[in-house]
């Protein structure tokens, strides 16, 4: 016959084992849940070369969007901006078996043959960088960026009301899309042929400057420049004061950095298109966030959570941001910069704005 003692005894080891089942359970429900956790990680796939500055910005947001939304992001690009290499980025992006791919669409026959893989696994992309049409075509769950030709067409009808009837676009990147399209927007504004008016200028400020300079006294008629790229523009300045053309030609540009804000200071440009490349690092990475936490491919509901997240409203207003929000698309820009708003993103140019 069981003695009390030996009755007490068990019923605590029993108690004892109960305790530990239940503690390894939650552990192993904690370990799963922190597993889960740590294999969510987006990639961002851009076609900026890593001489380019002006995507220092949208990797700014990229990664405060990572450490607000807690989730890990690669950023991954072509060094020297080729296409063709960032093809391949993407391929290797289906093959790591991300949680969500963020990608830019320079060319779009390439970039859909890059994201075959990424689409046959049906991992959810949002595109970024320039309009909605291509990224919309690829199948994009949302689109983050500013429509280029309206961008452009917008500083061409500036242009235009100060007198401006011709000149000269440098390109710095012809094999992207969205470049033509500002050229083609600032031309049809003032009613030339954009083609004959676009120079494939390169990237480096060394050369666009002897071009610059060259072109200018080759068409001396010439009344204004626009660049697409802010190291691109303090090229564009360099050759025109080599041209002699100091305070005769009106030039504007695409985007922003410090040196761009001080030649807006001096009246070297007459202004500087901002399209939020801050925007365009945070809203996506926080989208793709909302969308796996939510299991959401809904535009609309993407779009009504970023509107709605505190933490979102925070990093705007803190660097004094403006996205425009629409049904299945978010537009980060055109907004223009002249001397008479300059104040207001001084702070934070070439970082967060």
């Amino acid at each position: 016959m069981e003695t009390t003692g030996l009755r007490l005894a068990r019923r605590m080891l029993a108690a004892v084992a109960a305790i530990a089942l239940v503690s390894a359970f939650s552990a192993f429900s904690a370990s799963s849940a922190s597993s889960a956790a740590a294999e969510e990680r987006f990639v961002m796939v851009s076609h900026g070369s890593d001489s380019n500055v002006w995507w220092n910005t949208v990797k700014n947001g990229m990664r405060d969007a990572s450490e607000d939304f807690h989730v890990p992001v690669d950023y991954r690009n072509p060094p020297t901006g080729d296409t063709g290499d960032m093809v391949r980025i993407l391929e290797q992006a289906a093959a790591r078996n991300y949680t969500g791919v963020i990608t830019t669409v320079p060319n779009f026959e390439m970039i859909q043959t890059g994201l075959a893989g990424v689409k046959a696994k049906h991992i959810p992309v949002i595109t970024i960088n320039g309009g909605p049409e291509q990224g919309m075509k690829l199948g994009a769950i949302l689109h983050i960026g500013q429509p280029e030709y309206e961008a452009g067409k917008a500083a061409g009808e500036r242009a235009k009301a100060a007198g401006i009837r011709s000149f000269l676009c440098v390109n710095h990147g012809a094999d992207i899309q969205a470049l033509w399209d500002r050229c083609k927007g600032f031309a049809d504004a003032i009613g030339v042929d954009y083609k004959a008016a676009t120079m494939d200028s390169g990237e480096d400020p060394t050369v666009i400057e002897s071009k610059v300079a060259a072109y200018l006294r080759s068409h001396p008629d010439t009344q204004a420049i626009l660049a697409l790229g802010p190291d691109q523009a303090m090229g564009v300045l360099r050759g025109v004061h080599d041209a002699g053309k100091d305070g005769k030609i009106y030039v504007a540009t695409f985007d922003l950095s410090p040196d761009i804000l001080k030649a807006i200071q001096s009246g070297q440009l007459a202004f500087a298109i901002d399209q939020q490349p801050y925007l365009q690092g945070y809203l996506p990475v926080a989208a793709m966030a909302i969308a796996v936490r939510d299991k959401t491919t809904d535009p609309a509901h993407l779009v009504a959570a970023l509107k709605s997240d505190k933490k979102v409203a925070a990093r705007l207003e803190k660097y004094g941001l403006k996205p425009v929000y629409t049904g299945s698309t978010v537009s980060s820009g055109p907004s223009f910069v002249t001397r008479d708003n300059l104040a207001v993103v001084q702070q934070y140019a070439g970082s967060y704005r």
